[in-house]
């Protein structure tokens, strides 16, 4: 069926918090779409994680909260597998009204950071690691889910267990089915280390192609969490005492040629290699936000949880937040192992590679990579709260060189708001606002 022919289609922009904004419209409109049919309110793409307006913004009251205008991005449309009628998605972004692009939209910003890369004749290549955990929201407390077989609370983690995913087989076979129907290249699955959670891995690809998969597949996942029975968190921290989620970042850059630019031929990798890790680094700690966008994302920013707090790198090791894994030197590549579960992927992608390209511009060095445990090296740290981290991220000229300076102003009133009305919510009751949020 084309898609002017369907009753309704959905279009939908990412919004600084990474969730969807939009509208359902008929299916007629899909021969309008090019032309700017669709007009959304700039602000809508800055409300804060409830969904209301920036007091004080002045995209609500400086500018009369004016219409944007949203065009395709170029993803094309996607079905979505868990609603009961068909109702396809068309990706959008925002823009002003005379075409150009919206900076407050994360998604202009990873366009923008890719562009940079583009004047050097290179590509960015990415894959994302996702963890999820399947919970059970259906009382006033967050549970851990119930073993579809049994009906009995999964009570202990299942790492790397096949009976888990046995367990699990229906939801994780119909996980893989939407992928392929969406176009979301699903490698790997694997049962974590969280009681109830799950990895899974999309294949390497174009970094932007990749960052609109990413930001698909969540939704995907909580859609279709609900169509079996559950719900699915990318919260951090779902359970205080549990393993949280967090979303790995793996890149490489290709040039002219299709030749890895990190690629020496050994495990050492480039002097490219490493400026760009030189430059992740030091752009880290005042990235904090970004990559700890919320209340519950410092629960699982803590020494010896599995997530990195500061500012190393190494190879093949995981404690470091920034991990050369090993493997052909034609496929050399970096890990970025910061970010939360509960991130925008246009943001961390963003000030991911934008880190990466200054790092290579400026042509930075990197301290020695570490060995042994990251835990117990003296080294920058990313920020330890939520407020810390919206003040470093406010005045870093770091950031600045590659994030959009609407955006950042947008993303620190937005974050300032949250932060103001989270303190009246008690940390245990603080899921309510984040499950299907993040």
């Amino acid at each position: 069926m084309e898609l002017a022919d369907h009753p309704t289609i959905r279009v939908a922009a990412c919004d600084l918090n990474g969730q969807m904004r939009g509208k359902r419209i008929p299916g007629a409109y899909a021969l309008k779409l090019d032309a700017g049919a669709v007009r959304m309110p700039l602000s809508v793409l800055n409300v804060d994680i409830f969904g209301a307006d920036i007091e004080g913004s002045p995209l609500v009251f400086d500018s009369g909260d004016a219409d944007g205008v949203l065009y395709p991005t170029g993803r094309g449309p996607v079905p979505l597998p868990w609603l009961d009628a068909p109702q396809p998605l068309v990706p959008m972004a925002m823009h002003h009204e005379d075409g150009t692009p919206f900076e407050g939209d994360p998604r202009h910003a990873l366009v923008g950071v890719l562009d940079r890369f583009g004047e050097r004749g290179w590509q960015v290549i990415a894959a994302t690691e996702l963890e999820f955990t399947l919970v059970d929201d259906s009382g006033e407390a967050l549970r851990h889910v119930r073993d579809p077989r049994s009906g009995r609370r999964l009570e202990a983690p299942g790492i790397l267990s096949m009976a888990q995913m046995d367990a699990f087989d229906p939801f994780l076979t119909a996980l893989y089915e939407a992928c392929a129907a969406m176009g979301i290249p699903a490698q790997t699955a694997t049962s974590e280390a969280g009681i109830g959670q799950f990895e899974v891995t999309l294949d390497h690809q174009d970094a932007l192609r990749a960052a609109d998969d990413t930001w698909l597949f969540k939704t995907l996942i909580k859609g279709l969490a609900h169509r079996h029975g559950f719900s699915a968190s990318f919260m951090a921290k779902p359970f205080s005492n549990d393993a949280g989620n967090g979303m790995h970042l793996h890149f490489s850059v290709l040039d002219g040629d299709g030749r890895n630019v990190f690629d020496d031929g050994g495990a050492k990798g480039t002097d490219t290699l490493r400026a760009a890790v030189a430059g992740c680094l030091a752009a880290l700690p005042a990235s904090t936000l970004v990559f700890a966008p919320h209340a519950n994302s410092y629960a699982r920013l803590v020494p010896g949880s599995h997530a990195p707090i500061s500012a190393a790198w190494a190879y093949e090791n995981r404690t470091a937040a920034l991990r050369i894994p090993g493997g052909p030197p034609a496929a050399r590549r970096i890990e970025h192992r910061a970010a939360g579960g509960d991130i925008n992927p246009y943001l961390s992608f963003a000030t991911i590679l934008g880190a990466a390209i200054t790092g290579v511009e400026e042509g930075m060095e990197p301290p020695d990579p570490i060995t042994g445990n990251a835990y117990e090296h003296d080294l920058p740290r990313m920020a330890s709260d939520w407020e810390a981290a919206i003040d470093r991220f406010e005045g870093d000229p770091l950031l600045a060189t590659f994030l959009p300076r609407e955006l950042i102003a947008n993303l620190v009133m937005t974050k300032r708001q949250e932060l103001r009305l989270m303190r009246d919510i008690a940390p245990e009751a603080q899921w309510k606002t984040y499950l299907e949020t993040v």
